[in-house]
Protein backbone atom coordinates (compact mmCIF):
# COMPACT_ATOMS: atom_id res chain seq x y z
CA UNK A 1 0.00 0.00 0.00
CA UNK A 2 1.08 3.42 -0.98
CA UNK A 3 -0.06 6.74 0.26
CA UNK A 4 -3.35 5.00 1.22
CA UNK A 5 -3.81 2.97 -2.33
CA UNK A 6 -3.48 -0.79 -2.59
CA UNK A 7 -1.58 -1.96 -5.43
CA UNK A 8 -2.03 -5.48 -6.67
CA UNK A 9 -0.11 -7.56 -8.90
CA UNK A 10 -2.59 -9.37 -11.01
CA UNK A 11 -6.57 -8.60 -10.86
CA UNK A 12 -6.83 -12.70 -9.24
CA UNK A 13 -5.35 -10.97 -6.12
CA UNK A 14 -7.53 -7.76 -6.49
CA UNK A 15 -10.75 -10.37 -6.59
CA UNK A 16 -10.12 -11.36 -3.35
CA UNK A 17 -11.14 -7.57 -1.74
CA UNK A 18 -14.45 -7.15 -0.84
CA UNK A 19 -15.74 -5.11 -3.60
CA UNK A 20 -18.88 -3.87 -4.74
CA UNK A 21 -17.77 -2.73 -8.12
CA UNK A 22 -15.30 -3.11 -10.93
CA UNK A 23 -13.61 -0.73 -13.33
CA UNK A 24 -12.29 -1.96 -16.08
CA UNK A 25 -9.40 -0.25 -17.78
CA UNK A 26 -7.12 -2.43 -19.34
CA UNK A 27 -5.58 -3.43 -22.53
CA UNK A 28 -7.96 -5.01 -25.10
CA UNK A 29 -6.63 -8.62 -25.02
CA UNK A 30 -7.24 -9.12 -21.46
CA UNK A 31 -10.41 -6.44 -20.63
CA UNK A 32 -12.61 -8.98 -21.26
CA UNK A 33 -11.51 -11.69 -19.39
CA UNK A 34 -11.42 -9.55 -16.44
CA UNK A 35 -14.89 -8.50 -16.99
CA UNK A 36 -15.41 -12.17 -17.52
CA UNK A 37 -14.23 -12.55 -13.21
CA UNK A 38 -15.78 -9.73 -12.00
CA UNK A 39 -19.09 -10.33 -12.70
CA UNK A 40 -18.84 -14.27 -12.07
CA UNK A 41 -17.17 -12.84 -8.76
CA UNK A 42 -20.54 -11.26 -8.50
CA UNK A 43 -19.58 -7.76 -8.74
CA UNK A 44 -21.38 -5.04 -11.04
CA UNK A 45 -18.85 -4.01 -13.89
CA UNK A 46 -18.11 -1.19 -16.14
CA UNK A 47 -15.40 -1.68 -18.50
CA UNK A 48 -13.87 0.97 -20.80
CA UNK A 49 -14.76 1.03 -24.78
CA UNK A 50 -13.44 -1.19 -26.75
CA UNK A 51 -14.98 -4.64 -25.54
CA UNK A 52 -12.19 -6.74 -26.57
CA UNK A 53 -10.20 -7.13 -29.63
CA UNK A 54 -13.18 -9.04 -31.48
CA UNK A 55 -17.02 -9.47 -31.54
CA UNK A 56 -16.71 -12.75 -30.19
CA UNK A 57 -14.84 -11.40 -26.94
CA UNK A 58 -18.05 -9.33 -26.26
CA UNK A 59 -20.26 -12.27 -26.92
CA UNK A 60 -18.81 -14.33 -24.43
CA UNK A 61 -19.07 -11.70 -22.11
CA UNK A 62 -22.88 -11.52 -22.86
CA UNK A 63 -23.39 -14.81 -22.35
CA UNK A 64 -22.24 -14.99 -18.92
CA UNK A 65 -23.98 -11.53 -18.12
CA UNK A 66 -26.82 -13.11 -18.84
CA UNK A 67 -26.10 -15.33 -16.02
CA UNK A 68 -25.87 -12.88 -13.76
CA UNK A 69 -29.09 -10.54 -14.51
CA UNK A 70 -29.01 -8.41 -11.22
CA UNK A 71 -25.19 -7.35 -12.01
CA UNK A 72 -25.06 -4.15 -14.07
CA UNK A 73 -22.50 -4.14 -16.67
CA UNK A 74 -21.82 -1.10 -18.49
CA UNK A 75 -19.58 -0.23 -21.45
CA UNK A 76 -17.61 3.47 -21.30
CA UNK A 77 -18.78 4.98 -24.35
CA UNK A 78 -17.94 8.58 -22.80
CA UNK A 79 -18.95 10.70 -25.74
CA UNK A 80 -22.74 9.95 -25.72
CA UNK A 81 -22.72 11.52 -22.46
CA UNK A 82 -20.90 14.72 -23.80
CA UNK A 83 -23.05 17.50 -23.55
CA UNK A 84 -23.07 19.03 -27.52
CA UNK A 85 -23.87 15.46 -28.24
CA UNK A 86 -26.78 14.92 -26.28
CA UNK A 87 -28.39 19.03 -27.41
CA UNK A 88 -27.99 16.77 -30.73
CA UNK A 89 -29.57 14.25 -30.04
CA UNK A 90 -32.58 15.93 -27.86
CA UNK A 91 -32.90 17.73 -31.51
CA UNK A 92 -33.01 15.01 -33.66
CA UNK A 93 -35.85 13.82 -31.59
CA UNK A 94 -38.08 16.62 -31.31
CA UNK A 95 -38.55 16.47 -34.83
CA UNK A 96 -38.52 19.69 -35.94
CA UNK A 97 -35.80 19.18 -38.51
CA UNK A 98 -37.48 16.30 -39.62
CA UNK A 99 -35.97 12.72 -40.60
CA UNK A 100 -31.92 12.31 -41.14
CA UNK A 101 -31.20 12.07 -44.67
CA UNK A 102 -26.69 11.50 -44.29
CA UNK A 103 -24.63 11.71 -41.55
CA UNK A 104 -20.44 12.43 -42.31
CA UNK A 105 -17.97 12.22 -39.82
CA UNK A 106 -13.75 12.42 -39.36
CA UNK A 107 -12.46 11.54 -36.40
CA UNK A 108 -8.70 11.88 -36.56
CA UNK A 109 -5.11 11.92 -34.59
CA UNK A 110 -1.52 12.66 -36.08
CA UNK A 111 -0.24 9.07 -34.75
CA UNK A 112 -1.10 5.67 -33.57
CA UNK A 113 0.78 6.39 -30.73
CA UNK A 114 0.07 10.20 -28.98
CA UNK A 115 0.82 11.94 -25.88
CA UNK A 116 3.40 9.01 -24.92
CA UNK A 117 0.87 6.38 -24.86
CA UNK A 118 2.58 2.67 -24.98
CA UNK A 119 2.84 0.82 -28.33
CA UNK A 120 0.40 -1.85 -27.56
CA UNK A 121 -1.77 -0.16 -29.35
CA UNK A 122 0.16 -0.92 -32.51
CA UNK A 123 0.38 -4.71 -32.01
CA UNK A 124 -2.55 -6.67 -33.70
CA UNK A 125 -2.04 -9.36 -30.36
CA UNK A 126 -2.85 -7.40 -28.15
CA UNK A 127 -5.10 -4.68 -29.58
CA UNK A 128 -6.80 -6.40 -32.17
CA UNK A 129 -7.45 -3.39 -34.62
CA UNK A 130 -5.89 -0.05 -34.91
CA UNK A 131 -7.18 3.09 -35.42
CA UNK A 132 -10.86 2.18 -35.65
CA UNK A 133 -11.10 0.25 -33.00
CA UNK A 134 -9.47 2.39 -30.49
CA UNK A 135 -10.79 5.94 -31.34
CA UNK A 136 -12.89 5.57 -34.33
CA UNK A 137 -15.02 3.50 -32.38
CA UNK A 138 -16.48 6.35 -30.66
CA UNK A 139 -17.93 7.70 -34.14
CA UNK A 140 -19.01 4.48 -35.33
CA UNK A 141 -20.87 4.93 -31.74
CA UNK A 142 -22.31 8.01 -32.27
CA UNK A 143 -23.70 7.48 -35.84
CA UNK A 144 -25.44 4.39 -34.71
CA UNK A 145 -26.91 6.51 -32.25
CA UNK A 146 -28.01 9.38 -34.72
CA UNK A 147 -29.17 7.23 -37.29
CA UNK A 148 -29.72 4.06 -36.01
CA UNK A 149 -28.32 0.43 -37.41
CA UNK A 150 -26.25 0.27 -40.22
CA UNK A 151 -26.73 -2.89 -42.64
CA UNK A 152 -24.84 -1.84 -45.91
CA UNK A 153 -21.24 -1.27 -45.94
CA UNK A 154 -18.39 -0.54 -48.14
CA UNK A 155 -14.95 0.36 -46.89
CA UNK A 156 -10.99 0.58 -47.64
CA UNK A 157 -8.98 0.09 -45.25
CA UNK A 158 -4.91 1.28 -44.80
CA UNK A 159 -1.74 0.70 -43.20
CA UNK A 160 0.43 2.29 -45.97
CA UNK A 161 1.89 5.25 -43.95
CA UNK A 162 3.28 4.26 -40.54
CA UNK A 163 3.35 0.38 -41.50
CA UNK A 164 2.18 -1.63 -38.68
CA UNK A 165 -0.26 -4.63 -38.50
CA UNK A 166 -3.01 -2.22 -37.58
CA UNK A 167 -5.03 0.24 -39.52
CA UNK A 168 -3.94 3.92 -39.43
CA UNK A 169 -6.78 4.94 -42.02
CA UNK A 170 -10.74 3.10 -42.42
CA UNK A 171 -12.48 5.22 -44.98
CA UNK A 172 -16.30 3.47 -44.85
CA UNK A 173 -19.43 4.57 -46.78
CA UNK A 174 -22.88 2.60 -45.04
CA UNK A 175 -26.60 2.56 -45.34
CA UNK A 176 -29.44 2.37 -42.83
CA UNK A 177 -32.21 -0.39 -43.90
CA UNK A 178 -34.49 3.00 -44.11
CA UNK A 179 -31.73 4.41 -46.21
CA UNK A 180 -29.83 7.20 -44.08
CA UNK A 181 -26.57 7.31 -45.53
CA UNK A 182 -23.46 7.39 -43.35
CA UNK A 183 -19.85 8.41 -44.37
CA UNK A 184 -16.61 8.39 -41.95
CA UNK A 185 -12.89 8.06 -41.78
CA UNK A 186 -11.08 7.35 -39.09
CA UNK A 187 -7.65 8.36 -39.14
CA UNK A 188 -3.84 8.39 -37.64
CA UNK A 189 -2.85 10.63 -40.24
CA UNK A 190 -5.04 13.60 -39.45
CA UNK A 191 -1.84 16.75 -38.73
CA UNK A 192 -3.96 18.53 -37.24
CA UNK A 193 -6.45 16.50 -34.96
CA UNK A 194 -10.31 16.70 -35.32
CA UNK A 195 -13.45 15.61 -34.91
CA UNK A 196 -16.41 16.33 -37.03
CA UNK A 197 -19.77 15.16 -37.30
CA UNK A 198 -22.01 16.68 -40.08
CA UNK A 199 -25.67 15.54 -39.96
CA UNK A 200 -28.14 16.44 -42.63
CA UNK A 201 -32.17 16.40 -41.91
CA UNK A 202 -35.01 17.39 -44.03
CA UNK A 203 -35.57 20.83 -42.82
CA UNK A 204 -31.71 21.38 -41.44
CA UNK A 205 -28.20 20.38 -40.32
CA UNK A 206 -26.32 20.09 -37.11
CA UNK A 207 -22.68 19.97 -36.91
CA UNK A 208 -20.79 18.64 -34.30
CA UNK A 209 -17.32 19.99 -34.15
CA UNK A 210 -14.37 19.93 -31.59
CA UNK A 211 -14.67 17.60 -28.45
CA UNK A 212 -13.08 18.77 -24.93
CA UNK A 213 -10.43 16.21 -24.01
CA UNK A 214 -7.64 15.83 -21.61
CA UNK A 215 -5.33 16.85 -24.56
CA UNK A 216 -7.37 20.04 -25.56
CA UNK A 217 -5.88 19.30 -29.27
CA UNK A 218 -9.47 18.65 -30.60
CA UNK A 219 -10.12 22.40 -30.21
CA UNK A 220 -13.42 24.09 -28.95
CA UNK A 221 -16.47 21.94 -28.36
CA UNK A 222 -19.48 23.36 -30.55
CA UNK A 223 -22.74 22.50 -31.73
CA UNK A 224 -23.72 24.73 -34.75
CA UNK A 225 -28.09 24.28 -35.91
CA UNK A 226 -28.29 24.98 -39.27
CA UNK A 227 -31.93 26.04 -40.21
CA UNK A 228 -32.65 25.20 -44.16
CA UNK A 229 -35.04 27.70 -46.37
CA UNK A 230 -33.80 26.31 -49.76
CA UNK A 231 -36.27 28.85 -51.79
CA UNK A 232 -34.85 31.66 -50.14
CA UNK A 233 -31.54 31.27 -48.74
CA UNK A 234 -28.87 30.55 -51.42
CA UNK A 235 -27.22 27.99 -49.95
CA UNK A 236 -26.39 30.20 -47.00
CA UNK A 237 -28.91 29.86 -44.56
CA UNK A 238 -29.41 30.88 -41.01
CA UNK A 239 -26.67 29.36 -38.25
CA UNK A 240 -26.79 29.20 -34.37
CA UNK A 241 -23.18 27.74 -32.48
CA UNK A 242 -22.96 26.67 -29.15
CA UNK A 243 -19.60 26.47 -27.51
CA UNK A 244 -19.24 24.07 -24.87
CA UNK A 245 -16.53 25.21 -21.90
CA UNK A 246 -16.81 22.45 -19.86
CA UNK A 247 -16.60 18.83 -19.83
CA UNK A 248 -19.19 16.93 -17.35
CA UNK A 249 -19.57 13.44 -19.39
CA UNK A 250 -17.26 11.88 -17.12
CA UNK A 251 -18.92 12.43 -13.91
CA UNK A 252 -22.35 12.03 -15.92
CA UNK A 253 -21.17 8.69 -17.28
CA UNK A 254 -20.50 7.26 -13.58
CA UNK A 255 -22.80 8.93 -12.43
CA UNK A 256 -25.21 6.93 -14.38
CA UNK A 257 -23.64 3.72 -13.89
CA UNK A 258 -24.28 3.98 -9.95
CA UNK A 259 -27.59 5.09 -9.99
CA UNK A 260 -28.42 2.38 -12.09
CA UNK A 261 -26.61 -0.26 -8.98
CA UNK A 262 -28.25 2.27 -6.56
CA UNK A 263 -32.31 2.16 -7.58
CA UNK A 264 -31.67 -1.77 -9.59
CA UNK A 265 -32.79 0.30 -12.91
CA UNK A 266 -31.03 -0.95 -16.45
CA UNK A 267 -28.44 1.01 -17.78
CA UNK A 268 -29.69 2.67 -20.79
CA UNK A 269 -26.88 4.05 -22.95
CA UNK A 270 -23.51 2.20 -23.14
CA UNK A 271 -25.08 -1.04 -22.85
CA UNK A 272 -23.71 -4.51 -23.25
CA UNK A 273 -25.74 -4.89 -26.60
CA UNK A 274 -24.57 -0.87 -27.40
CA UNK A 275 -21.01 -2.34 -27.35
CA UNK A 276 -22.06 -5.46 -29.32
CA UNK A 277 -23.88 -3.08 -32.28
CA UNK A 278 -20.74 -1.12 -32.15
CA UNK A 279 -18.34 -3.80 -32.65
CA UNK A 280 -20.07 -5.57 -35.23
CA UNK A 281 -20.34 -2.45 -37.23
CA UNK A 282 -16.70 -1.68 -36.39
CA UNK A 283 -15.85 -5.08 -37.86
CA UNK A 284 -18.76 -4.73 -41.03
CA UNK A 285 -15.98 -1.94 -41.56
CA UNK A 286 -13.00 -4.11 -41.83
CA UNK A 287 -14.24 -7.06 -43.26
CA UNK A 288 -16.14 -5.08 -46.64
CA UNK A 289 -12.47 -4.52 -47.53
CA UNK A 290 -12.04 -7.47 -49.14
CA UNK A 291 -7.95 -7.10 -49.14
CA UNK A 292 -8.03 -6.57 -45.37
CA UNK A 293 -10.30 -9.06 -44.72
CA UNK A 294 -8.09 -11.36 -46.19
CA UNK A 295 -4.19 -10.07 -45.51
CA UNK A 296 -5.95 -9.69 -41.74
CA UNK A 297 -8.43 -13.13 -41.79
CA UNK A 298 -11.45 -11.14 -40.40
CA UNK A 299 -14.49 -13.17 -39.55
CA UNK A 300 -17.86 -12.24 -40.72
CA UNK A 301 -19.31 -10.20 -38.14
CA UNK A 302 -22.39 -11.36 -38.79
CA UNK A 303 -21.99 -15.07 -39.19
CA UNK A 304 -20.68 -15.35 -35.24
CA UNK A 305 -22.95 -17.07 -33.00
CA UNK A 306 -24.60 -15.00 -30.16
Amino acid sequence: MKEGIKYHPDYHSLLKEDLDVLIVCLTNEIAPEVTIAGIERGLHVFCEKPPGRSVEDIEKVIAISRQHPKLKLMYGFNHRYHESVQDALRIIHSGQFGKIINIRGVYGKSKLITFNQPVWRTKREIAGGGVLLDQGIHMVDLMRLFAGEFTQVQSFIANSHWGYEVEDNAYAIMRTESGIIGMMNSSATQWRHRFHLDINLEKGSIILGGILSGSKSYGAETLTVVTADPDNDNGDPREQTTRYNYDPSWDQEITTFCNAIIDSSPICSGTAEDALNTMKLVFRIYYADPQWRQTYNIPNPDKQIN
